[in-house]
């Protein structure tokens, strides 16, 4: 009786042991996915508020840019009506209605003589303009984005400004486009409204560190710069971090800078709601796989190695993602078993996308959307290639005749598709190795590489021969005129090249338009 119950006994603390141990384990696995739980929702909120705050950042940029481009229109339309009064007014009212985010619109003389304004309920017109921030960009004659200043109308405000220059260069004022902080649509379209409702909010901080936009109006102006995530901004710097706010409350922020303005995005949510309903989680894991970790143990340690083989080979490939080459071997591998098929899946479909996503954002930054021409950023990268290897090229710098005149007439959407078409035309003249290339507006560049300033002028002939007479979208047919200059005969660097080129058209155009000139070497100017 005695060895039995000593059996009986070590049976027991056996069991004992196992048992401790097992609850041991349990009781390290629970807190550990706690603790790994609090920590990945944190990482996921980091992220999510990171990658939100940059793409309203990027947003707004968009906006601002749009606007500017706006506001560029206005000025050029108007530069030679400034004495024009009816023109003017008419100009603002377009401006007012078609930019709904402003909310106002001016027109200023160089000296800061309001000639127009929009609305009228403002009585802009006949005032000066005697802000500091609307002086220093009178001064400045370049387009600007102000920080906010309070202007003469009491309102609180930021401007969006930019310079009026005549036909012959001379300074004549500025249009100015101002977003009433308190009353901004432009604030509520970007940022107002978002997709996230889990306490999730967005504030915007001037270059001071004060609150411009925050969903809490009543701490509009609010001096928040010893906020280090503002203080981030400050240097210019974006991401993510956990940061304590001025209520002592923990928040998951991400940021990002907008650069137009000088301003900065934050997007953050609470700590406690990001994670609040870990615990929760966590128990009901437990309970739903407490009757199973019994017979799962003796499982476990048959498939470890089957069900780890998989994924440790989808985890060295993936290390490897970003090379193309990498996906035929994800392919093929034997995901036998639901979830690593799935994270196979998965896996290719998102390398896909990135590899698409790679290939286009390549793309963007070398073409040209609207007629599928290499854009200036590539030129200019293919002029210095071809400068430093001492590769002798030659330019023809081309500029459609009376392009305004065609916009004017028939309409930007006719003038987009006259683009179009010069450019289609441009590709079907020249050689394979030729590369055309869109400069600006109505300008265009051809590189001829290994190419003599005579047979570039011989492509150019051909090229404005063909042109001529055609029809293009406008019922017509366009020309154009041409400058043509050579590396490195005529210019030391891709900078002089472009400018021999220039002015070359530019005596195309002097001696009467749609023609080719060559220009002389710098020396001979």
């Amino acid at each position: 009786m005695k060895i039995l119950s000593e059996k009986i006994k070590l049976k027991y603390l056996i069991i004992g042991l196992i048992s401790l141990a097992f609850l041991l384990s349990v009781a390290s696995s629970l807190y550990s996915s706690y603790e790994r739980s609090i920590a990945l929702l944190e990482e996921q909120s980091l992220e999510k508020n990171r990658v939100y705050a940059q793409k309203l950042s990027q947003t707004a940029n968009l906006f601002l840019e749009h606007s500017i481009k706006i506001l560029d229109y206005s000025a050029s339309k108007i530069a030679d009506q400034m004495n024009d009064e009816e023109a003017l007014n008419n100009e603002v009212m377009r401006l007012f209605h078609q930019q709904s985010s402003f909310n106002s619109v001016v027109i200023a003389n160089s000296e800061g003589l309001m000639l127009a304004g929009a609305p009228d309920q403002y009585r802009l017109k006949g005032k000066t303009i005697t802000s500091k921030e609307g002086l220093e960009q009178l001064k400045k004659q370049t387009i600007s984005i102000s920080d906010p200043y309070r202007a003469s109308t009491g309102k609180l405000l930021i401007t969006v400004s930019y310079p009026i220059f005549s036909s012959d260069g001379q300074f004549k004022g500025v249009v100015n486009g101002s977003i009433y902080i308190h009353e901004s649509n432009f604030f509520e379209q970007i940022l107002g409204e978002h997709h996230y409702h889990d306490g999730t909010y967005v504030y915007v901080v001037d270059s001071e560190g004060k609150l411009i936009y925050h969903v809490d109006k009543s701490r509009l102006g609010e001096d928040v710069s010893k906020n280090q995530v503002v203080q981030r901004l400050g240097h210019g710097d974006s991401g993510a971090q956990l940061v304590t706010n001025k209520l002592d409350e923990e928040m998951l922020a991400g940021f990002s800078p907008l650069e137009k303005a000088n301003w900065g995005v934050v997007v953050q949510t609470p700590r406690e709601v990001a994670i609040h309903s870990v615990g929760e989680q966590v128990l009901t894991i437990f309970y739903f796989e407490l009757p199973l970790l019994f017979i799962s143990i003796i499982i476990v340690l048959i498939l470890v190695v089957k069900i780890t083989k998989p994924l440790q080979q989808i985890a060295t490939l993936t290390e490897y993602s970003i090379n193309e080459s990498e996906m035929g071997n994800l392919e093929s591998l034997n995901a036998w078993f639901y979830e690593a098929s799935q994270i196979k899946k998965a896996l290719i479909r998102s390398l896909s996308f990135l590899h698409g996503q790679v290939s286009t954002l390549k793309d963007e930054n070398s073409i040209d959307p609207l007629t599928n021409l290499t854009n200036r950023r590539a030129l200019d990268s293919v002029l210095q290639s071809w400068t430093v290897q001492g590769k002798m090229y030659a330019v023809i710098m081309l500029d459609i005749d009376f392009f305004k005149s065609i916009n004017d007439t028939y309409g930007h959407t006719i003038g987009d598709e006259v683009l179009k078409f010069l450019s289609f035309q441009m590709r079907n003249a020249v050689r394979g190795q030729d590369i055309c290339c869109r400069y600006g507006g109505e300008e265009f560049i051809i590189l001829l590489p290994e190419t003599g300033i005579e047979n570039a002028f011989d492509i150019a002939e051909q090229l404005r021969k063909r042109v001529e007479s055609a029809t293009s979208p406008s019922g017509k047919p366009v020309t154009f005129s041409a400058g043509i200059a050579g590396f490195p005969k005529q210019a030391a660097n891709p900078d002089e090249l472009i400018e021999l080129a220039d002015r070359a058209l530019y005596e195309a155009k002097h001696l009467g338009r749609n023609r080719v000139v060559i220009a002389e070497a710098k020396n001979q100017l």
